[in-house]
């Protein structure tokens, strides 16, 4: 079997073994006492329906937490997400997110490889275009909590 074969099943597989892992025991979930702000985010074709909590303290995402329902794959998004932006200051979390969407949609930045980490076993995503939007629902509803728009939900259908 050729070697590039080879590593595109192991990261299919790696994928897949992580989407389980975190679908099954999400790290980050349930609603947040007292947060500084939250966005509701909801995906209407497929019913993915999240909110996600920070609290900001100091420039820094002190803590973060999301709950709601949806698909393994956007219920793992927000585990994965959560774990990782936590501690991070608000400008490195909006790189990390451009970052992950472009990972999900087309192709990061050369400049995305080192901030990506283990997000990028969603990567595999891109394969399969019905489920970018599950991928990408948390992320769009920490954007606009880091944008603070105005309170509302943030859908799929209007990015």
């Amino acid at each position: 079997m050729p070697l590039k074969c080879a590593m595109s099943r192991n990261l299919d597989q790696l994928y897949q073994e992580v989407i389980l892992e975190h679908n099954k025991a999400p790290r980050n979930f349930g609603a947040m006492v007292s947060p500084s702000v939250f966005r509701h985010g909801k995906n209407p074709l497929c019913g993915d329906d999240y909110y996600v909590y920070l609290k900001i303290e100091q420039g820094k995402i002190a803590d973060v937490s999301f709950e709601g329902t949806g698909c393994a794959i956007s219920k793992a998004s927000g585990s994965m997400m959560t774990s990782i932006v936590k501690g991070k200051t608000v400008e490195e979390v909006r790189k990390l997110k451009d970052c992950f969407l472009g990972l999900v949609t087309d192709h990061p930045s050369d400049d995305c490889a080192a901030c990506l980490g283990s997000l990028r076993v969603f990567e595999g995503v891109k394969k399969y275009p019905a489920r970018v939007k599950c991928a990408a629902l948390v992320w769009r509803a920490l954007e606009a909590a880091l944008e603070e728009k105005a309170a509302g939900e943030v859908s799929t259908e209007n990015s």
